[in-house]
């Protein structure tokens, strides 16, 4: 029940009809984020996403919100690294009232001075919130030292300084020239029909402009292993450890699944049981993986006692070397995958979801992968490949670490970034 189709225009348009509800997901997704920013324009993209929600030539931002509540629908948008993405919700007669709201602030932003003024006081109050949010702060840190000097390592929000040097002619042109049908999709999932949304889609977006320059995107470089910290008037440390991991597209990229699944990635996962319930050291412990089309990375972040970093680093460096060094056991891989399974399945169980899926799977691999594809992949893997990726991922010389913590705790020593560590019994 899925159907792609690129638009004369160059516009992709993918769809999922799902007879058996009564909602309908709509989305218009921009294949360029904040990687593609030049310094100087760094934060651009999300700058844009906020303003094509404050009017159009047709709409006050107002009226703009009262289009998609007179229907009771749920309009959000969010700004990633390598996308952008502008969704409604709406009960399926109620789509071509979404597709309108759409195509209105996609085409006939006013981006107008006064409205800039206001949002960027709007935005630089975010980039306070997150200074005072250490648990994210930490992983900016971790990502600004990962990717020193390359696009990936900066904020998505930019900074104070690049926010407030926006002014309305310089979003028009970032604008103009981003915003283009080759660099758009649009994505819909539920009770709906391919053929009729196209023929909508077509006109509702027809006067998109269909020249696009080139994506100028360069690979990030070799990661520099150490460690950064940032003083905060914290009680507690925040610490982020991570290692380079695998692209998007990468044939390993399930069994990293299935090994991030296995370190921190469930409430089972080794280093859950061992830093948090064996020796009580953190409340939140976990492990994650960020994947983009040319570069990924896997992440363990703990909050923890100031006094207890070391500890919480040295057991995490035990449980990397232990996947390394041996196979994992046939119950824990077993508990593994079908949490999994579980957890992929779950996510995709509302239209919302499903639409965001089909967009995400056209712009990394060009097609969409049924769901049985993706569980009998996660079947696949075995603890031979399991041992084969962590040996691969987890190497000395290529770990870094970020720690926000108070400027009274002691420093984590480098000696800790070593594979190995005390025991974790």
């Amino acid at each position: 029940m899925v159907k792609t189709e690129t638009l004369p225009s160059g516009l992709r348009l993918v769809t999922e009809t799902i007879p058996h509800v009564r909602s309908a997901a709509i989305g218009v997704w921009l294949t360029r984020g904040s990687r593609h920013e030049s310094d100087e324009e760094s934060g651009i993209a999300h700058f844009v996403e906020h303003m094509l929600f404050k009017g159009t030539g047709r709409r006050s931002a107002r009226a703009l919100a009262q289009a998609i509540d007179s229907v009771g629908g749920q309009v959000d948008a969010f700004t990633a690294k390598e996308y952008v993405g502008y969704y409604i919700k709406v009960l399926d007669e109620h789509v071509p009232v979404a597709l309108d709201v759409l195509s209105d602030m996609i085409l006939n932003p006013t981006l107008a001075p006064d409205d800039v003024a206001r949002e960027q006081g709007v935005v630089l109050e975010e980039i306070k919130m997150v200074e005072d949010a250490p648990d994210d702060l930490v992983h900016e840190v971790f990502a600004e030292k990962f990717w020193a000097r390359h696009p990936l390592g900066r904020p998505i929000l930019g900074t104070a300084g690049t926010v407030a040097s926006f002014s309305s002619s310089r979003l028009r042109d970032y604008f103009t020239r981003t915003y283009v049908a080759p660099h758009l999709i649009v994505a819909a999932a539920g009770h709906l029909e391919h053929e009729r949304l196209r023929d909508d889609v077509a006109r509702a977006f027809a006067a998109l402009p269909t020249t696009a320059l080139p994506l100028e995107s360069a690979p990030p470089p070799t990661v520099s292993p150490g460690i950064v910290t940032r003083h905060k008037d914290i009680e507690q440390s925040h610490v982020c450890v991570g290692t380079p991991a695998y692209g998007q597209c990468h044939t390993d990229r399930y069994v990293v699944l299935v090994l991030n699944t296995i370190l921190g990635g469930s409430m089972s996962s080794r280093l859950f049981q061992h830093i948090r319930e064996d020796r009580g050291l953190a409340y939140s412990v976990f492990s994650s993986m960020s994947a983009f089309s040319d570069a990924g990375m896997l992440t363990v972040y703990a909050g923890c006692a100031a006094d207890r970093v070391d500890d919480v680093v040295t057991l995490t460096m035990a449980e990397l070397h232990a996947l390394r060094a041996t196979a994992v056991p046939a119950d824990e891989l077993r508990r593994a995958k079908d949490h999994l399974k579980g957890s992929v399945m779950l996510s995709l169980e509302n239209t919302s979801s499903r639409m965001s899926h089909l967009a995400r799977q056209d712009m990394c691999f060009g097609r969409h992968m049924s769901f049985d594809e993706m569980l009998a992949n996660i079947e696949a893997v075995s603890a031979d490949e399991v041992q084969r990726v962590a040996a691969d991922l987890f190497q000395e010389g290529r770990l870094v670490a970020s720690v926000v913590g108070p400027g009274r705790a002691p420093a984590l020593s480098a000696s800790r970034l070593v594979l190995g560590g005390e025991s974790r019994a």
